[in-house]
């Protein structure tokens, strides 16, 4: 399979839910895809190997048809199976030093919550992007670490795309941006969202110039 195209370095990170169901998850998808957000990772926590490689592919065939660069949640080594464009790596998901000297071309990145000294472990072990937080309570991960905005400027220094993440609505996303944010990372803002098109097209508002809002957690 072809790897996915290059991603934007600026906009909205869209990451599905766990979804059990591969039609279900790919017809709440196409629409949001049609948008072509920045980035789609596809993330199931819930899922065995065979139903993740299964609906990894899926993933990776509509990401390429929409023209948006597919990152597989936790496994590196899925990610090059499927032929997407990178992976996302947390705490637990093994070890990024290995993950960069085995997989060179993968576009990696590392859950760095609210550790800027972790993210700068991060970038020297060959992450490409850092994310940080959550920033807000979120309703994926209501155990989350919480982040201050603050760190996104002072990742600046790092030289690697900074992407923020947890509980990030329309309403707060702006700030973040003008914090430093590169990429937004959302899960329920969107999927959870009466209208997840309206939602999706509400967070590129955050990249409008003149656009502000508050980061207060």
């Amino acid at each position: 399979m072809n790897p996915s195209p290059s991603p934007s370095r600026r906009g909205v990170y869209l990451i599905t839910p766990d979804e059990a169901d591969t039609g279900r998850l790919l017809s709440r998808l196409q629409p949001l895809l049609a948008q072509t957000p920045a980035l789609l990772q596809y993330r199931n926590k819930a899922a065995g190997p065979a139903l993740r490689r299964q609906q990894a592919l899926a993933m990776a065939e509509a990401c390429a048809r929409a023209g948006v660069p597919l990152v597989v949640n936790d496994d590196w080594r899925l990610a090059l199976d499927v032929g997407a464009l990178g992976a996302h790596l947390g705490e637990h998901d093994g070890d990024l030093r290995q993950a960069r000297r085995e997989a060179p071309g993968l576009w990696l990145g590392a859950s760095c919550y609210d550790e800027l000294e972790r993210a700068r472990q991060a970038v020297a072990a060959g992450a490409d992007y850092v994310a940080f937080g959550a920033f807000f309570p979120s309703g994926t991960k209501p155990g989350a670490r919480r982040a201050d905005p603050r760190l996104l400027a002072e990742s600046a220094t790092l030289g690697c795309t900074r992407v923020a993440i947890g509980g990030i609505t329309p309403d707060n996303a702006a700030g973040l941006v003008a914090a430093g944010a590169d990429l937004l990372a959302v899960i329920g803002g969107v999927f959870d969202a009466p209208d997840p098109v309206a939602a999706l097209q509400s967070f590129r508002l955050a990249f409008e110039p003149n656009t502000t809002e508050t980061t207060h957690p």
